[in-house]
């Protein structure tokens, strides 16, 4: 789910306009609107903390990086359990074999 999906489902659920979250969060209406339209598409880290802070909710289940959450595939949960459990050398390990795995992509230019 992106960012302005969620944004603009957690406003509606909550029952906000956009005028109260814009006063909430310390922005223009503008701009919590271009937010949830995917107009504007990177906002600062401080603007997506004092969305996490009003929906109380993770900065991760804003962004879409949370790997429990409802959309993401089975398997992918299930590893991230499986990482949970692991040692910290073995974690290391693993984030050592993924950033390489990115470095080749970039270099093949996928």
């Amino acid at each position: 789910m992106t960012l302005a999906r969620r944004l603009r489902e957690l406003r509606t659920a909550r029952r906000l306009s956009l005028q109260d979250v814009a006063n909430a969060v310390g922005v223009s209406k503008a701009h919590v609107f271009n937010l949830e339209k995917g107009i504007t598409k990177n906002p600062s880290m401080d603007l997506v903390n004092k969305f996490a802070d009003l929906y109380r909710v993770r900065v991760s289940d804003l962004v879409g990086e949370n790997p429990d959450a409802e959309d993401q595939p089975a398997e992918v949960v299930a590893m991230f359990r499986d990482f949970r459990d692991l040692s910290e050398p073995d974690r290391e390990m693993i984030g050592m074999m993924i950033e390489t795995m990115k470095k080749k992509r970039r270099e093949q230019g996928d």
